[in-house]
């Protein structure tokens, strides 16, 4: 176990942690499945696109900034005024009225919110047992995707009609309380020596680990599904097939449940001895079968849909927990530019998913993206198949 002693036991802190967890997860998530839905008011699916590609590229530059800030100011300090700052951010989506400043605090917000998320793994990392880092994770994620199954419904109860705002408004009473329990419990927090190196040494140092380099595509993968459902099925269901935000509300609960059921389970297993590798290369599949099944369903009926994209997240979940515990096995929490370019990689999947739908649509229909997408995921085991286990 690390060692600090200005901190009270640090399994305490892993707890406490995983309650901030829960708040920041409940926070950041609340508005995601709203915001192409909103930002439609204003404009476009093609410039939605764009906001969301503009928005990764700021967040990699910002990602890749992260370890000077942390060595300047200490991950506490760094947290509680990313805090504040997303604080002004979530006003503007509560008052504005102008598209531009929607879309500039919009924009803003995928950066802050990713860079509090790293500020989280960072105090995890520290406080982590090595021995039981695929539980931690599990356990740490299966409370986050509490939050998950919570917001949509929370969200769809607070839809009144194409209103929006009320959404924002409780994403924005949250962070309060963000504020207030790390204030409060990490204050203490003695920070890593952060090593910092040079974007190109970086990604060279990556590249020489095979296996890490590996687990990256995989993430990359990963992290484009996420990105194209996040953006796209919102849409989809709204939109094409006409379901109403109670119904939505209702398909995406059921739909993320799987991250609460199997996730701290799988990471038990890989403690256990079973091995992220195949445990991974079991998600992968899932999720690459049942998203290309997608395309061919056609009902309207909320259940089949329901069940339909709850397999996707069965597969999604078991891959996630093993490349996440996969990953910390790998890299001290020290290592925060290697941490940094890991957290890139969801980024780069915002950048690839509105790109993927634009070819797709070129060639083929909405359903045929799902192929489309499902296919590439499955494309995953090329770097899953041939990855080491940890030792």
């Amino acid at each position: 176990m690390k060692h600090h002693p200005s901190i009270t036991h640090p399994s305490r802190v892993v707890y406490t942690i995983l309650l901030i967890g829960f708040i920041y997860t409940l926070h950041s998530v609340l508005p995601v499945y709203v915001n192409s839905s909103f930002l439609g008011l204003f404009t476009n699916e093609q410039t939605i696109g764009i906001l969301y590609i503009v928005g990764s590229m700021l967040t990699i530059i910002g990602l890749f900034s992260i370890g000077k800030i942390l060595e300047r100011f200490g991950n506490y300090k760094t947290s509680l005024i990313l805090i504040v700052i997303q604080l002004v951010l979530s006003y503007a989506f509560i008052t504005a009225e102008s598209f531009w400043i929607i879309a500039a605090a919009f924009i803003l917000s995928t950066v802050v919110v990713t860079l509090i998320g790293l500020n989280l793994d960072v105090f995890l990392e520290t406080y982590s047992d090595i021995r039981h880092i695929g539980g931690i994770r599990g356990l740490f994620m299966g409370v986050n995707n509490i939050a998950w199954i919570l917001a949509p419904l929370i969200g769809a109860s607070l839809i009144a009609g194409i209103h929006y705002r009320n959404v924002y408004m409780a994403a924005f009473g949250i962070l309060f309380f963000l504020f207030y329990f790390i204030w409060k419990n990490l204050k203490g927090f003695k920070d890593p020596h952060y090593g910092h190196f040079a974007l190109h040494e970086t990604l060279a140092y990556i590249l020489r680990k095979e296996n890490l380099s590996k687990l990256f595509a995989a993430n990359v993968i990963l992290n484009t599904f996420y990105a194209w459902m996040v953006i796209y099925i919102p849409i989809h269901l709204h939109e094409t097939l006409g379901f109403s935000w109670d119904e939505i509300g209702i398909i995406l609960t059921i739909m993320l449940l799987p991250f609460v059921i199997f996730q701290y389970p799988a990471g038990r297993l890989a403690d256990r001895g079973w091995g992220e590798k195949k445990i991974m290369n079991v998600g992968f599949i899932i999720m690459g079968l049942s998203t290309i099944a997608l395309g061919f369903i056609t009902s309207h009926n909320v259940l089949v849909w329901a069940i339909a994209l709850f397999m996707t997240r069965v597969g999604a979940s078991i891959a996630e927990v093993m490349i996440e515990a996969y990953f910390f096995k790998k890299v001290k929490p020290e290592d925060a530019d290697v941490l940094t370019s890991f957290r890139v990689t969801r980024f780069i999947a915002y950048i690839l998913a509105p790109a993927i739908t634009a070819v797709g649509l070129y060639y083929s229909n909405a359903a045929g993206l799902f192929v489309i997408l499902g296919i590439i995921v499955l494309l995953g085991l090329r770097f899953t198949l041939t990855i080491e286990d940890v030792v």
